[in-house]
């Protein structure tokens, strides 16, 4: 199975990205600091990818985005070599953009497709680890090979051998930031990330499975970072990486993340409980 990961983010820009982390919007940052921090996030997250050898890196960014600017900051990657390549996305909404990039890779399973399967990444996970693509692609390999994967598989004439499969990585608040699938799933995003009825994006995701009767798999959650609470509580966890690195060469330390919360001086802390004496 040819295979596929595409991070999936938007060019970084001063007052477009990740603003509720701004003291406008009741956080800690400035809109120039939100953006640095979400650099160093996205180049540790690609990292990671290119880390994990699991299959091509492609890099899709938001139509509007500055092309030049994202070129030049690329190649701050520890091997900017090593990205298959670069796409924009056709903007409108998010599940458009996110459906548009999957398809960008593989083309409805036509003959000319990029990758069997594809695992599409959020840029905002600086805790992601090389391991957990490695065990998504694992799974998906193995449940797609199964009489489920290959009974609920789309009948695609240039892809008979790939049998259908989703496995997804969760986040906060009922949300998942990573998902993969083959390139026979018979999914789609539509209505996943929005819709009128009030589901979160995993309800949508495991509802859209179910239907369908697709084999389903889980990995880690992998934490995003969006508001003040999130990188507050992702902060120790960064630590914590940090040092298993040292031991274990399988552990992706997130050096850019924690050089600029270094550079900040950004900690967390917390109450502290005083308990009587029972």
């Amino acid at each position: 199975m040819k295979k596929a990961i595409i991070v999936f983010t938007k060019v970084p820009k001063t007052g477009d990205i990740k603003t509720r982390l701004t003291t406008e919007k009741g956080g800690i940052l400035t809109p120039e600091e939100a953006k640095d921090f979400y650099e160093a996030f996205l180049l540790d997250v690609i990292d990671a990818c290119v880390a994990s050898n699991s299959g091509d890196v492609w890099l899709c960014h938001n139509q509007n985005g500055d092309r030049e600017y994202f070129d030049q900051l690329i190649k701050g990657l520890t091997k900017p070599k090593a990205i298959k390549g670069v796409f924009k996305d056709q903007g409108g909404s998010f599940d458009e953009c996110i459906q548009y990039a999957a398809d960008y890779i593989m083309k409805n399973g036509a003959a000319d497709r990029l990758a069997d399967a594809v695992l599409l990444i959020g840029g905002d996970l600086p805790g992601l680890q090389p391991a957990y693509v490695q065990t998504a692609f694992e799974k998906m390999e193995k449940f797609a090979a199964s009489p489920e994967g290959i009974q609920s598989a789309l009948k695609i004439e240039s892809a008979p051998s790939v049998g259908a499969a989703i496995v997804e990585g969760s986040c906060q608040e009922g949300g998942f930031s990573i998902v993969g699938f083959t390139c026979t799933t018979p999914f789609d995003f539509h209505s996943v990330f929005y819709n009128k009825d009030g589901y979160t994006a995993l309800d949508m995701l495991v509802e859209k499975a179910t239907d369908a009767k697709v084999p389903f798999g889980t990995i880690p959650n992998v934490p995003d970072v969006d508001i003040p609470i999130d990188l507050a509580s992702i902060i120790p966890e960064l630590g914590a990486l940090n040092l298993a690195a040292r031991y274990d060469s399988n552990i992706s330390s997130p050096k850019r993340t924690l050089a600029i919360l270094d550079e900040m001086g950004i900690v967390t802390s917390t109450a502290i409980n005083h308990r009587d004496n029972l």
